[in-house]
Order: structure tokens, then C-alpha cells, then sequence
């Protein structure tokens, strides 16, 4: 059943399939050590399903295995450095369409298939969407291992890629775990900008840049915001460091190919949006979640980062009185980056 199961995943465009057990009793000490050091700041939801992500028989009653599924997502082979400072940096993942509903569609057609292979059966599909230990569940599944910056890693994938999975009542045989290959390599620890990965297999949300521009719903605090650039959804810089993402190999999904530009769109055209154009333009896209009050956050910090000039000032200035103080004080905050012109 395990290969016939898998088969059915790569048909419908998983790169890789593999089945784990539902005990993470091992792993949720670990877990409830990270929420007591409040590492999860602002993801309230973290804390208040507590223990409830290492214990799925918990979440969906009857699950015995997780069937965990892998789907890469890189567009185009990345150059391995940010673009030049006015232009405005956004993670590769959010740059097509939301993976949200390109995974769960497909984890529902493999289910479907599984239920005409046996008959009903329980079962509860994830994207990121709940309570889960992804990439826990996927180690043990055989897809990869946990790297030091906690991303799943893959030898014939590095970790241009999301994972999925299916909660199940059927009692599969598991899947062998990977074994850990990152050796003594720490470049990822290295390169964070921010020092969010506070040790080997251990990260500080509260640090992440990819937490402050999309999970942190208040202000970006003011001693990390030079240290963000122009990174203004997201931050692939511990991947783009990765030996193992080498070997990645580009998406075939078009759903995350690149869209309005996102790879080279300027900060200022960005920070020129009305909030129709933000909600009409990222109809579809992970980014829109966050709302237009925090990607203009985001794009006055990056403003405030990027070389001054004369268009930069004035951009700025003619945000600094909108309606949200919260954008009001990061605008002010990025005026006083560029004082020499502001004044």
C-alpha cells in the first residue's frame, strides 16, 4: 500500500512521499522548552495549543500514521545574494501563488485516491494550517532531516520546498528516518542577519526576519530594523547559503512562478500602492494575509534602509500622516534615516 500510495503523490506533482508515525512524544519536551522562552513572540496560537502539535491522535482522533508530502517550489535558480538596495527583497516562496491551496487540493486528490483504493477512512489534511510538528513529521517520514536552522533538509532537494500532510487512520509501515548530514558546516548560523538562530537547531522567532514581516503584528523593534535591509516579506538568506540547495532543481508547478514582478520590483513602486492595488495585485498570493497597514510597515523600513535620495524622502513624507500610527512611526523612524535630505 506504502509504494502504491506514494505513487499516487508523484502523480500528483509531490517530489517525495513518505509515512511516519503518530508518536512525538520524544519531541514535545523540546517543544514546550521553546514556548517557555517565549521564542514564539507574538504567535499567540503557538502557545495556546501548547503540547496539542506532539500529540496528533490529539488534533484528529484515530490517527496512527501521517503521510508527509514534499512539493519544491523554486521558480528560478537563485544567485545567492540580495538585490541592490532600492529594490525590495521578498522570500521565494511568496512570490507565486498562495501554496496554501495548491497543496491542500492535492493532498485531498491523494486522499480521494486512497479512498477508492480501501474504502472510508479517517483522515484530516494539513498545510501549515494547524497545529503540527511538519517538519518533525517529515524527518521521521524519510524526507529529509531537521537542519541547524530547523528547515527540513533533503540531499536531492535542499529545502526549496513545502511540506504537507495527511493524519490517517490506516496503519501503514513506516518509513526509515534520514540521517543528519549538515556535519560541522554552521553557515546558516553565520549568515543570519539578525543572530535568530541562537545555536545549532535552535531559533529565536522573536529575531527571525521572517517572523518580524509577516507573523509580528506590532511595531518591528527599532534596534532590528537596520539589520532587516530591504527584506520586506520574508528572508532566504540561511538557505541561500545551504551547500545542500546545490541540488535543487526548479519547480514544475507554474502556480509558483513569479508574479507582479516580485523579483525585481523597487521599493518605492511597492510603497506606491494604494490599498486597492495591494489587495487586486496579491489577490491569490501568501503575502496578502498580512494586510496592506503591515506591508507598508515593512516597505518604510526597507525605505528607510535603502540609499538616500530625493524620491526616497518624498515617498516617505507622503505617508508620514496616513491614518495608521503604526505606519506613521516607522515612516518617521525612516525619515530620520535620511536626515540629510529630510531636513
Amino acid at each position: 500500500m506504502n509504494e502504491r500510495i506514494k505513487a499516487w503523490g508523484r502523480e500528483l506533482g509531490f517530489q517525495a512521499v513518505g509515512i511516519a508515525d503518530a508518536d512525538l512524544s520524544a519531541a514535545e519536551p523540546r517543544l514546550l522548552e521553546w514556548l517557555a522562552r517565549g521564542w514564539h513572540g507574538e504567535m499567540e496560537y503557538m502557545a495556546r495549543h501548547g503540547a496539542l502539535r506532539a500529540r496528533p491522535a490529539e488534533l484528529k482522533p484515530g490517527t496512527l500514521r501521517v503521510i508527509s508530502c514534499r512539493m519544491d517550489y523554486l521558480g528560478d535558480a537563485p544567485q545567492g545574494d540580495l538585490p541592490r538596495a532600492d529594490v525590495a527583497f521578498v522570500a521565494r516562496y511568496a512570490r507565486g501563488r498562495d501554496y496554501h491551496k495548491v497543496l491542500r487540493d492535492r493532498l485531498q486528490k491523494l486522499c480521494d485516491r486512497i479512498r477508492e483504493e480501501v474504502g472510508d477512512f479517517g483522515y484530516r489534511v494539513f498545510t501549515d494550517s494547524a497545529p503540527v510538528m511538519e517538519v518533525e513529521l517529515a524527518a521521521r517520514a524519510g524526507l529529509g532531516w531537521r537542519g541547524k536552522h530547523t528547515l527540513l533538509l533533503s540531499r536531492d532537494a535542499g529545502s526549496w520546498f513545502f511540506l504537507g500532510e495527511v493524519y490517517c487512520d490506516i496503519p501503514l509501515a513506516v518509513d526509515v528516518p534520514e540521517t543528519n548530514h549538515c556535519g560541522t558546516c554552521a553557515r546558516c548560523i553565520d549568515v543570519c542577519p539578525t543572530q535568530a538562530i541562537r545555536a545549532p537547531y535552535e531559533l529565536d522567532a522573536r529575531r527571525c526576519i521572517s517572523y518580524l514581516t509577516i507573523e509580528h503584528k506590532s511595531a518591528i523593534p527599532e534596534e532590528l530594523r537596520p539589520l532587516i535591509g530591504n527584506r520586506v516579506y520574508g528572508c532566504d538568506d540561511c538557505q541561500l547559503v545551504c551547500p545542500w540547495n546545490r541540488f535543487a532543481k526548479l519547480s514544475p508547478e507554474g502556480d509558483f512562478r513569479t508574479r507582479n514582478g516580485l523579483d525585481r520590483a523597487t521599493l518605492l513602486e511597492l510603497f506606491a500602492w494604494t490599498e486597492e492595488e495591494f489587495d487586486e495585485r496579491l489577490r491569490g498570493s501568501p503575502i496578502r494575509r498580512i494586510g496592506y497597514e503591515r506591508w507598508l510597515r515593512n516597505l518604510a523600513v526597507g525605505l528607510g534602509n535603502a540609499p538616500t535620495s530625493l524620491h526616497v524622502v518624498a515617498a516617505l513624507r507622503a505617508r508620514a500622516e496616513h491614518p495608521s500610527a503604526l505606519v506613521r512611526e516607522h515612516v518617521r523612524w525612516a525619515l530620520s534615516r535620511h536626515a540629510s535630505v529630510a531636513a
